[in-house]
């Protein structure tokens, strides 16, 4: 397939005049062709316009057609083939084996999704009869299905270009529910980004769809963004990506004359407890493993483990020993895009300047290099700075080292809200761990033992959320089937005609789906 440096907006492929986007390679500095001008408003509008306009027909389309149609994206994505595996190593110096994995994942969790729509779950069908004889007062009929909120804006993701991005997780989740969906691409993979969109632009022809259900804008700055949000006929959002910009979009959101939900999945450094007798018994070996989770993909992964807690001691030095000779071997690794390199560099340069340097990995050759970084402080100045909290986007993390449990828990009642909390642990330290639970309960979304965090695993009991700034809104996951309740809301009808009810809700249900009537499960 040809790149042709257009925006999709329905079926059409249209030209920007507004600035350039221009994709480098950061293994080298390369520009790639070709330039992707961006939209303006009016071009915004026109997708928005026609999102709503397919969004009568298309959030009703039926069970089977829908699932189809996830099925079909799938299905033209894979027929890509090798350019798309190709195309994205040149945008994100990411290697093949990592890409083709995370195609797999992208198609993966598009059928993942099929597979939620044709069960009808999330409609969450719940029926309670009229009870005419009831007393002192009868009961009307009352019932209740989920329906899809509205179009959605997608922003893509800078360290998926797949997973993430055009026909990602937030993507996905949204078409099954019934919501069209209008993807701003990220800059840093715009051909990328413009392969895919051309596979959702050919499943929505071939599944007879109506061109508004996808639509994909190029632009560079913050100025498209903020417009797609802003429109009217948006009715949610879905972002992964910085603080700042999530914050921004959240403010936007919330200043409209109908303010919409922004499901922004933004800043996390996912603290890893090491338990005293885990660390006793098996201290390098934990360092191992946690120096290859750290620096796994130049360490841009959202579950990167940027903080590990431990109790000051033997045990404690041998495992920062430990940690810090692993460090020293592992090689620099190309980071996504030279903002995020600078990035890291300025945030590796503030930890400089208010932890101790246990050690550096490698410099590496090319301009966009990471190189792997381990810091140290105590507890006590832990607790006294924030900069020490903040999350630096990159293979680089902080050992914090306290007195005892008393004060590892202080540690974690101090964290902000996180994606993951891990617990190293043994068996003798089951009772230590019961203590600290309540407090990651609080603070985390997923809580694993004896694993690493990087690694989120697309299946119906994920969850990757957490309290914020891990995201926006603490009750949901944009990982895993329950990522689809961010764009459903309930409705309940009282005393309808047969007639006009809707199939889920009908007496006979056609759909087949699970249903709660009159309080049981049918």
């Amino acid at each position: 397939m040809t790149l042709q440096g257009t925006s999709l907006i329905g079926r059409e492929a249209v030209t920007g005049d507004q600035a350039v986007i221009r994709a480098v390679d950061p293994a080298s500095g390369e520009a790639l062709a070709p330039d992707y001008p961006g939209l303006d408003r009016h071009a915004v509008a026109r997708a928005c316009q026609l999102a709503e306009e397919a969004f009568a027909s298309y959030r009703e389309t039926s069970l089977d057609v829908r699932a189809a149609f996830l099925e079909a994206i799938a299905d033209e994505i894979e027929a890509i083939g090798d350019e798309l595996i190709t195309r994205a190593m040149a945008e994100t110096g990411l290697p093949r084996a990592r890409l083709e994995g995370e195609r797999g994942r992208t198609c993966g969790q598009l059928r993942l999704f099929a597979g939620v729509v044709r069960a009808g779950e999330w409609l969450d069908v719940r029926i309670d009869p009229a009870l005419p004889d009831r007393q002192p007062l009868p009961r009307v009929d009352l019932r209740q299905r989920h329906v899809a909120l509205g179009p959605v804006a997608v922003f893509g993701a800078s360290n998926f270009p797949l997973a993430f991005s055009v026909a990602g997780g937030d993507t996905a989740s949204s078409l099954a529910a019934g919501c069209p969906v209008v993807v701003k691409a990220h800059s840093a993979h715009p051909g990328t980004s413009e392969l895919v969109g051309r596979a959702v632009q050919a499943a929505v022809t071939r599944c007879q769809l109506p061109e508004g259900v996808f639509s994909l804008l190029f632009g560079a700055g913050k100025e498209i963004g903020q417009a797609l949000v802003a429109d009217p006929r948006i009715q949610a959002v879905g972002f992964t990506g910085s603080r700042a910009g999530g914050l921004a979009l959240l403010a936007t959101a919330q200043a409209r004359p109908q303010p919409i939900p922004v499901y922004a999945e933004m800043s996390s450094i996912n603290p890893v407890f090491l338990f005293p007798e885990a660390l006793a018994t098996r201290g390098p070996a934990i360092a191992e493993g946690f120096i290859g989770s750290l620096n796994m993909g130049a360490g841009q992964f959202c579950t990167n483990p940027g903080l590990v807690i431990g109790i000051k001691g033997q045990a404690l030095d041998a495992f920062i020993e430990a940690a810090a000779e692993a460090i020293t071997g592992s090689a620099a690794q190309t980071m996504l895009t030279p903002g995020i390199h600078a990035a890291y560099q300025d945030g590796v340069g503030a930890l400089v300047g208010e932890a101790r340097e246990i050690a550096r990995g490698p410099v590496g050759d090319g301009p966009c290099a990471c190189q792997p970084a381990l810091f140290a402080a105590s507890a006590g100045d832990f607790l006294k700075s924030d900069a020490l909290q903040a999350e630096v986007f990159g293979a680089a993390s902080l050992v914090v080292e306290c007195d005892d449990l008393d004060q590892v828990k202080a540690v974690a009642e101090h964290l902000e809200g996180q994606l993951t909390a891990t617990l190293q642990m043994d068996d003798g330290d089951l009772e230590a761990a019961r203590t600290l639970l309540p407090v990651l309960e609080r603070r985390a979304g997923r809580i694993l033992a004896n694993g690493w965090p990087t690694g989120v695993e697309v299946c119906h009991a994920m969850v990757h959320g957490g309290p914020f700034p891990a995201t926006s809104d603490t009750r949901t996951t944009s990982v895993g089937s329950a990522a689809i309740h961010r764009f459903l809301r309930p409705v309940c009808y009282q005393n309808l005609p047969a007639g006009l009810l809707p199939e889920a809700l009908q007496e006979v249900n056609p759909l087949g789906v699970s249903r709660l009537v009159d309080g049981k499960r049918e």
